[in-house]
């Protein structure tokens, strides 16, 4: 093996780690077509050079992946955003009571909901409450706790304790990031433990996701979905296939019915 391509596949090592968050050995070696034993001498190398963090069976980019704040996160895939909570507020009944995560998706199908009759919205968002202030035939329920500033959502003891105390007809969560193996990840662990709580306090777990976050591993924090879950998306086929192929409901939205609706 030459040193031009040992040099090509520890560049390109590097790019999957940025754009996925973390690799395996495992997984490495098999996109090149190359031994563990190689991969692990690679790892060593970029490390030394300060390229990576490695971590056991793996590597992570030192550079970690900032999270970006909820004003910035709302002009991303914007039709697609609106396509999903439209979709997503099609499904929510007369009578229901339903939960709606934090998030910019959340906050676009909470937009949707503001012409529901006689609907029951209990939140973690200050967005969500935003949208559905002042709208009579929709009751809103704000499940308070410790702020966080860049998601403009509300996290901890506060916010578990009372969701403890309430069950609801259907739970649409947000995400930084959908894997097919792991579920749902965040920047932090008191987000992937909230959203746990909320799934198992719900009857039907919709997770709102526009393409760009299907197999996106950014962080290292991760919700565990149960069985039966939905994943809604603008995603194409191809992109969906391995979560069809885990038994996941997929419900792929088309961006363009928002401007034709």
């Amino acid at each position: 093996m030459s040193i031009r391509e040992s040099v090509l596949r520890r560049a390109e090592i590097v790019r999957l780690a940025r754009t996925t968050g973390l690799a395996t050995v495992d997984e490495l070696s098999g996109v090149f077509d190359v031994s563990a034993s190689t991969i692990r001498r690679d790892l060593a190398q970029l490390e030394h050079a300060g390229e990576l963090a490695r971590t056991y069976g793996g590597a992570i980019v030192k550079v970690a992946h900032p999270e970006s704040a909820l004003r910035e996160r709302t002009g991303e895939a914007f039709e697609a955003k609106q396509a999903i909570g439209r979709w997503a507020a099609s499904q929510v009944l007369a009578g229901e009571t339903v939960l709606l995560d934090a998030g910019s998706t959340a906050a676009a199908l909470a937009h949707e909901l503001r012409s529901a009759t006689n609907v029951t919205v209990a939140t973690t968002s200050l967005s969500v409450i935003s949208e559905l202030s002042g709208i009579d035939s929709v009751k809103v329920l704000c499940l308070g706790g410790t702020l966080r500033p860049l998601s403009q959502g509300f996290v901890g003891p506060l916010t578990e304790a009372a969701l403890e105390r309430m069950s609801f007809d259907r739970v649409f969560l947000g995400a930084d990031g959908v894997s097919v193996e792991f579920g749902i990840c965040e920047a932090e662990l008191e987000q992937t433990r909230l959203k746990e709580l909320m799934a198992r306090r719900a009857d039907r777990v919709y997770v709102l996701a526009h393409a760009a976050k299907l197999g996106r591993r950014p962080f290292h924090a991760w919700a565990k979905l149960p069985e039966g879950w939905t994943l809604v998306t603008d995603a194409d086929a191809d992109a969906v296939a391995p979560f069809i192929a885990a038994g996941v409901d997929v419900q792929r939205v088309d961006v363009g019915a928002v401007d034709a609706g």
